[in-house]
């Protein structure tokens, strides 16, 4: 004769398969990853970012427009002609970044940040909470440095730019690492290569080992 199971059998291997499943699914929860990276949006002209890439794109503008405030102070000095060089390199190389850096805040419908050249904070460090970004520089400093002259000023301004470019090149490592737009990345690429190269010239200028 065939032997059916109480059904409170049933019911404890129901609640036993149950209790299992739930942990399972628990454990399941425990091994994914508790920071997950930047969401990707994508903007009205189809171009895809995340929040890094509109960090970056938000402080390297302030960044690179007081690179151009201290490339401003060597205007009508005499300076050594390397040192003149190495400011319309800066201002070159600097002026069209920012430049594209608004071009993508806009197109993301992102605010464009102010900066130390605006008309309105041309007598402070910066338009913004700057001193938060590596290698910004205060008002008091820039001061300092456009009250040197000759040989003074030269390196204060190398050794000053020296550690602004430090900065860029940490700001730059961080979208590199992080960001979602491929551009972006790219010209972070580029800011790190760039800006390492004119380190080694200062440095080499200030002299250092």
């Amino acid at each position: 004769m065939l032997h059916r199971p109480h059904p409170r059998s049933w019911a404890l291997a129901a609640a036993l398969a149950l209790a299992l499943a739930l942990t399972l699914t628990a454990c399941g929860g425990d091994t994914e990853p508790a920071d997950t990276p930047d969401a990707v949006q994508t903007a009205a002209n189809g171009d895809e970012f995340s929040d890094t890439d509109v960090a970056f794109a938000t402080q390297m503008i302030p960044h690179h427009a007081q690179a151009l405030q201290m490339v401003d102070l060597t205007n009508g000095r005499d300076l050594d002609p390397a040192v003149s060089a190495l400011a319309e390199d800066v201002r070159a190389a600097q002026g069209p970044e920012i430049e594209q850096l608004v071009d993508w805040l806009t197109a993301w419908d992102e605010p464009i940040p102010e900066t130390a050249r605006d008309h309105e904070n041309a007598d402070s460090g910066g338009g913004m909470d700057d001193m938060d970004m590596p290698g910004m520089m205060s008002a008091a400093e820039l001061d300092e440095l456009a009250a040197l002259d000759g040989a003074a000023f030269e390196r204060r301004w190398l050794e000053m730019m020296v550690e602004h470019h430090r900065g860029a090149i940490e700001m730059a490592e961080a979208e590199q690492a992080d960001g979602r737009f491929g551009p972006a990345v790219e010209l972070a690429g580029a800011i790190a290569e760039g800006q390492t190269a004119e380190v080694t010239e200062m440095e080499g200028l200030l002299g250092s080992p």
